[in-house]
């Protein structure tokens, strides 16, 4: 007589499960968005003459809001105030791990040198790169996402206004412009700070503190840090325009649209930073410009 069989079941495995095909797809949608992102800029860059002859009024307003903000932030002093306020902190710093660093080794004297290389070549450029992006690039991501999902910018081409022309180049240009006075500020401010951390704080002779510092503080280095600082913020304010322009999904996708385009350029600027370190002080005498 033949006995019937159960079915067997299925058990569940728990072991997770990997979608080859989702992370087989991953090096080519990076490999796009990148296409778009450089596509886009060079869009920007080509219409920034277009922007200079049609909306100077623009980019007057502009240089004003980003130098000192709007609303809010330009009752505590604006994006001055902020990048200010940071490399002070950053150039305090720098002065009590440094004299406390090498006061281990006995030459606490070499403050002023620390200060004027670390400074110079990393500190402020890095500094006044992400305080740029947290402020002004974040507000122009939201700004663009809110006229994107609003169909503001659709209007704009609607009445033969160039989009790309009115609202990304004239913020490359206030950008490229303010950052200028801005770095010079951020620079005094380190020094500024580093100084009288050392002389005040700790006491070290005014005179042996200057003496070092005015010797390794170079020219080269700080002409080169200005030219470094300029292409960070064209680089942050490309990537920060791009998520705001092509934000989608509401109001909910322009906030997911600012926390990308900020991660994005705390990388980029820690990127431009290294690139610009091999560049400018590497020890290859063939990729070295200050020798």
């Amino acid at each position: 007589m033949a006995t019937a069989t159960a079915p067997k079941t299925a058990v569940p495995s728990r072991l997770p499960k990997f979608e080859t095909g989702k992370w087989a797809k991953k090096p080519g949608k990076f490999l796009e968005s990148t296409g778009k992102v450089g596509w886009f800029a060079i869009e920007a860059l080509r219409e920034i003459p277009h922007a200079i002859r049609s909306y100077p009024k623009e980019i007057v307003r502009l240089i004003a809001e980003v130098g000192m903000g709007a609303g809010a932030m330009a009752v505590v002093g604006g994006t001055v105030a902020i990048v200010g306020f940071i490399t002070l902190s950053a150039g305090s710093l720098i002065a009590i791990q440094g004299f406390a660093s090498l006061g281990n080794i006995g030459v606490e004297a070499f403050t002023g040198f620390l200060a004027a290389m670390v400074n110079v070549r990393l500190t402020a450029p890095i500094v006044t790169g992400q305080s740029l992006a947290a402020t002004v690039g974040a507000g122009a991501t939201a700004e663009l996402g809110a006229m994107r999902i609003s169909e503001e910018i659709d209007a704009l081409e609607v009445m033969g206004i160039k989009s790309m022309s009115y609202l990304v180049s004239t913020r490359l240009v206030a950008a490229s412009v303010v950052i200028i006075p801005l770095y010079a500020m951020s620079l005094i401010m380190a020094f500024l700070a580093a100084q009288l951390t050392t002389t005040v704080l700790y006491g070290q002779s005014g005179g042996t503190y200057s003496h070092y510092f005015h010797t390794f503080l170079r020219p080269n280095d700080v002409f080169w840090s200005f030219i470094e600082v300029i292409v960070i913020s064209v680089f942050v304010m490309i990537n920060h325009c791009y998520f705001g322009y092509n934000a989608s999904g509401g109001p909910v996708g322009v906030g997911e649209a600012v926390g990308k385009s900020m991660r994005s350029s705390l990388v980029l600027i820690q990127f431009v930073v290294l690139f610009a370190s091999l560049a400018l002080y590497g020890t290859d005498p063939n990729f070295n410009l200050t020798v």
